[in-house]
């Protein structure tokens, strides 16, 4: 759709954000818009009236202020790599789009104090990057670290491999700028130590997936970079052995340990059938596998290789694993990381399957893998369920896949549903989440509406009903309406 085009109801907004953004920052081009109204999974299409791309916070005040006047919903959008469909329109075509992309300045970068403050469309690689250029580190990462922006990355609370340590993208945000529903800016950017003036706002923006404000610019922790670091591949007979290994080597390794993954033997076996060039790094059949990552800066650097040597020689003498080994090189570690992050890619070529990303208390992960996977098989015959995932925090991303010669369309439609909802009240059985580290978005909202805590879920209406009461920031995200509970 052009402006010229545009419904008459709606070209004066139109125009009038034109005039605002200029060429550069409006358009209705649909060979422009079309790439970014289909989620990162495809599993969610919508529409929009236009791609809004502001450059500056003053850009994006304005910008709402305007959608304000015209009743104009607001879809925020940053690297479009979410996994719950939170950065999507819908398919009426009322909202625009708006993207932080353009925002991807550095404001601020002290490397003595190990902070810098960024806008929201700085890419996560790119924060890397500059990180590592004066000896420091953001301590997140995930698979879609070249696309994934900084504004999404704090919207939807993002975790990763390396929780265990330094939690998830909550813990990282010192300070947080951001535009609400009316148009005026929440600057929360300086980073005070002690801070005792009532509700801390800012953690109220994480999280939210756009639907309380719009975050344009963060000030964030840095670390230093890591000078030395152990990676080891461990088998185990069983996925309780991998929860008393954990515990082991949170008592060894103590701050050194930096991850600690998963994975049950079908999961290893699909990637090293379908990614080239993978091959197993212990030569045994294992039901299980650990994949643990010790790290040390420079002050604990020539210490680390005797506390891995430890570690496996204490795991043997317990009788955790049943065969284990240590990367000897760069090149080798990143091998083992990469069996790690291809499994989602290789389960994609064996056929269908419905992915969940839950969690559980940290302490019931092992158990609760044990007693659900065979729940899962038994009460859908045909079925493969696979879990794998972030033991040290809880989270597991529970996949079950459909039985052989499944058609994906009319399989998705119908039997996964009722898998869904099987899998996730199991989850809140164990006192779990539905959503560990990837969002509701659109994807979730029902069954948060259905087994969210009626207390919380009024909370939360409640919140979003003071902050944008015309509900035009991300409508049908997030917070389930009163219609749904």
């Amino acid at each position: 759709m052009t402006i010229a085009d545009a419904p008459a109801r709606i070209s004066p907004f139109v125009e009038a954000a034109q005039a605002l953004l200029g060429e550069r920052g409006l358009t209705c081009d649909p060979q422009l818009v079309e790439p970014w109204l289909t989620d990162w999974r495809g599993r969610f299409t919508g529409r929009a009236l236009a791609l809004a791309s502001p450059g500056s916070t003053a850009q994006v005040a304005a910008l709402v202020r305007l959608c304000g006047e015209h009743g104009v919903p607001i879809v925020p959008q940053g690297g479009n790599s979410g996994m719950s469909g939170g950065a999507t329109p819908d398919a009426s075509g009322a909202a625009i789009l708006l993207s932080l992309r353009r925002m991807n300045r550095v404001r601020a970068f002290d490397p003595a104090a190990r902070e810098i403050t960024c806008e929201a469309g700085l890419i996560l690689q790119t924060l890397h990057d500059l990180s590592a250029a004066e000896g420091l580190r953001f301590p997140l990462t995930l698979g879609g670290k070249g696309s994934a922006t900084i504004g999404g990355l704090i919207a939807t609370n993002a975790g990763g491999t390396q929780v265990l340590r330094h939690g998830s993208m909550r813990a990282q945000v010192l300070g947080l700028e951001a535009v609400l529903a009316d148009g005026s800016v929440f600057d929360a950017l300086a980073h005070l130590k002690k801070d005792n003036r009532g509700f801390d706002l800012k953690q109220l923006l994480i999280g939210s997936e756009g639907t309380l404000g719009i975050v344009t610019a963060a000030s964030l922790r840095l670390l230093p970079a890591v000078a030395e670091r152990a990676v080891l591949w461990a088998g185990l007979a069983d996925i309780r052995d991998a929860r008393r290994l954990l515990l082991c080597v949170q008592e060894v390794a103590g701050e050194a340990l930096e991850g600690f993954e998963v994975l049950p033997r079908h999961s290893l076996e699909a990637v090293l059938a379908h990614v080239p060039g993978t091959r197993a790094p212990l030569g045994g059949d294992h039901a299980w596998h650990a994949l643990i990552e010790l790290v040390a800066d420079r002050a604990g650097a020539e210490r680390l290789p005797t506390l891995a040597q430890g570690l496996l020689e204490n795991a043997f003498e317990a009788g955790l694993i049943e065969d284990a080994t240590l990367a000897q090189n760069e090149a080798q570690a990143e091998a083992f990381w990469r069996l790690r992050e291809e499994i989602s890619p290789a389960e994609r070529a064996i056929g269908p399957a419905m992915q969940h990303d839950i969690s559980v208390p940290v302490a019931s992960m092992a158990e609760f893998v044990a007693e659900a996977v065979p729940q899962v098989e038994r009460a859908f015959p045909g079925t493969c369920a696979v879990a794998f995932g972030h033991l040290g925090d809880g989270n597991v991303h529970f996949h079950v896949l459909a039985p052989a010669g499944a058609e994906r369309s009319a399989w998705e439609a119908s039997a996964a549903k009722e898998i869904s909802g099987f899998v996730h009240d199991l989850v809140t059985a164990w006192q779990g989440s539905i959503s560990a580290e990837h969002g509701i978005g659109q994807l979730k909202v029902a069954e948060l509406a259905r087994l969210g805590d009626p207390v919380q879920l009024e909370m939360m209406r409640a919140i979003k009903q003071a902050l944008d009461p015309r509900g035009l920031l991300n409508p049908g995200k997030l917070v389930p309406p009163p219609s749904q509970a």
